[in-house]
């Protein structure tokens, strides 16, 4: 039996165990059956489904039922021909039937490899001349405004364009207290303002604190602006914040008083330490 015709019952015996044949094909089987000298038979069928099978490359599983059947049949066609071709006592000469893979399915898993290799070279041939990203030392870390001290708050406040209210301070009721200095700036736009002091004690925090009074044209004279309290912990010139309790216009006189740790809600002014009265012409643009 030459390749061809061998190749064509290798297809012929698969088309048959896989998908059934026509009348037409079933007499074109069984001629190539007659002129090799092999009977034909289900088993034979299915054996040469299997061979075929071999080197099919497919992603889906065969079905189990389909699987079971083909290699059963296989199976059962070699040992009976193994039971046939028992040795006999004189050498006998047999045809040989070389089963051989279907090449019409067999290229099917050449093309996927070719494919996954045409694949992979565009891959490399992208990538060589996609720009390597280098890191830079990334986004600098937002840096935190340095905290201005007292100081320098009032000097921005001066430099500003902001209207503001300025007196002198002077020495209040208490006799011990006679060289009392500095200045206070106020600023009813921004309602900030300043403490310039010179000559106040240093006092003890455990004993008493220092307190400021706003007096201005919109408030009572009884119940002055609370600005806030604040110690003194070195001698020579400090600079205080003043911390308003309610908005103050228009000031007309600022106090400190000495009063107890904390502070008072109304001050009995016992112990005025500065005064500072804010004269008309003071009140300029800076």
């Amino acid at each position: 039996m030459n390749k061809d015709v061998q190749e064509s019952l290798i297809d012929i015996l698969t088309e048959k165990a896989l998908f059934g044949l026509d009348a037409a094909e079933m007499r074109s089987l069984e001629s190539m059956l007659a002129e090799a000298g092999i009977n034909s038979d289900d088993s034979f069928d299915m054996a040469a489904a299997a061979v075929s099978l071999v080197d099919l490359n497919t992603d889906e599983p065969l079905p189990q039922h389909l699987y079971a059947n083909i290699i059963a049949s296989a199976d059962q066609y070699f040992a009976a021909n193994v039971a046939d071709a028992a040795p006999s006592a004189e050498p006998e000469y047999q045809k040989v039937l070389t089963f051989e893979p279907k090449r019409s399915w067999s290229w099917l898993g050449w093309a996927f490899a070719g494919l996954a290799i045409v694949a992979l070279a565009g891959n490399v041939w992208m990538t060589r001349f996609t720009p390597i990203e280098v890191a830079g030392p990334g986004k600098p870390p937002a840096t935190t405004p340095e905290k201005l001290t007292p100081e320098q708050e009032l000097a921005q406040l001066l430099a500003s364009q902001a209207s503001l209210t300025k007196a002198s301070w002077g020495a209040g009721n208490m006799k011990d207290l006679k060289d009392i200095g500095g200045d206070v700036v106020w600023s009813d736009e921004k309602q900030t303002g300043y403490m310039r002091l010179r000559g106040l004690p240093v006092n003890d925090k455990s004993k008493e604190t220092y307190q400021l009074w706003i007096f201005d044209k919109t408030q009572d004279k009884a119940t002055p602006i609370d600005g806030g309290t604040f110690d003194v912990d070195k001698s020579g010139e400090v600079v205080i914040p003043i911390d308003a309790k309610l908005k103050a216009l228009g000031p007309e006189l600022f106090a400190i008083t000495i009063e107890k740790p904390g502070g008072v809600v109304v001050s009995k002014r016992e112990k005025i330490a500065a005064l500072a009265k804010v004269e008309p012409q003071s009140k300029s643009t800076t």
